[in-house]
């Protein structure tokens, strides 16, 4: 009796020991899929969050390409708007350059002389925009009558400040052009001028 009682009793042991075991080993299997899934969960969390990075990166690239490119293409648009006008611009001179010259005849050089005529007034007012606004307050002139060669001082005043304006045709040489023969020439070195009289009022 004690032996069987015994024997049930150790059976019975091992039964609940086994199903300890068992237990421990679900509960092990359980929280290992518990931790899986959460893994896996972050996992995909991160892969969605890289992804969303990714397309918002790419987003904002092509908003800024497109950007650029509107902005390439309104300096385009702008310098080929202005080209266009230069063009008309150069256009409308070459015309009139061309109506000009056969106004003169078709002779070039007379259209030249026609042009020269047209801007001597300018070129005029720029030499003597060179001093006139020279500030003079005040000029005492002593003038003691006639010099050696028929001027007075203040003639001779006067004189020297026009000399101090370059000559036109100083003027035409600089900027690479010859003064054209309808506005006079230079005279020679052996030629002699008429003196001129210069009276004061």
């Amino acid at each position: 009796m004690k032996i069987a009682t015994t024997a049930e009793k150790i059976q019975a042991a091992k039964a609940l020991e086994e199903s300890y075991a068992a237990e421990q080993a679900a509960e092990k299997a359980r929280r290992a899929k518990e931790q899986a899934t959460l893994e896996a969960d972050m996992i995909v969390r991160a892969e969605a969050k890289k992804k969303e990075m990714e397309l918002e990166a790419e987003a904002e690239a092509e908003r800024m390409r497109r950007k650029a490119k509107g902005e390439a293409d309104a300096i385009y648009a702008k310098m080929e708007a202005e080209a266009r006008g230069i063009e008309e611009i150069l256009k409308k001179q070459a015309a009139g350059f061309a109506e000009i010259v056969q106004a003169a005849g078709g002779d070039a050089e007379a259209a030249l002389k026609l042009l020269i005529a047209d801007k001597l007034e300018d070129l005029m007012r720029v030499q003597v925009d060179a001093v006139k606004n020279i500030k003079i307050d005040k000029v005492t002139v002593w003038d003691g009558g006639q010099n050696a060669d028929g001027k007075t001082s203040t003639a001779n005043f006067i004189s020297g400040m026009m000399k101090s304006v370059p000559p036109l045709d100083e003027v035409f040489t600089m900027a690479g052009m010859q003064l054209p023969s309808l506005l006079g020439k230079k005279v020679g070195e052996g030629e002699a001028t008429a003196p001129t009289e210069t009276r004061a009022e």
